[in-house]
């Protein structure tokens, strides 16, 4: 990633240059990136995951390897045994 920040607002594009979704907020180390349609899905991107050239933001995926990635991503983290 660049030295550009990302801002809130910015289209998110994949592999392709197709649409993924609209950051709906940044954080020191992920995007959250909220999808379009009619039930709209946050994903929560890794900065580093992201280029960031001049306003345009991509990332090296399509939208469904994203979701696969950046969705709910600490559901599938390990928990401490109880």
């Amino acid at each position: 990633m660049t030295n550009a920040v990302p801002t809130q607002g910015a289209v998110l594009r994949g592999a392709g240059g197709r649409r993924i979704g609209v950051v709906d907020a940044v954080f020191a180390d992920y995007l959250l990136v909220r999808t379009a349609g009619l039930l709209p899905i946050d994903l929560y991107v890794p900065r580093p995951d992201v280029t960031v050239e001049g306003d345009r933001l991509t990332v090296d995926c399509d939208r469904g390897e994203a979701y696969q990635r950046w969705h709910r991503p600490l559901k599938r983290a390990p928990h401490a045994a109880e």
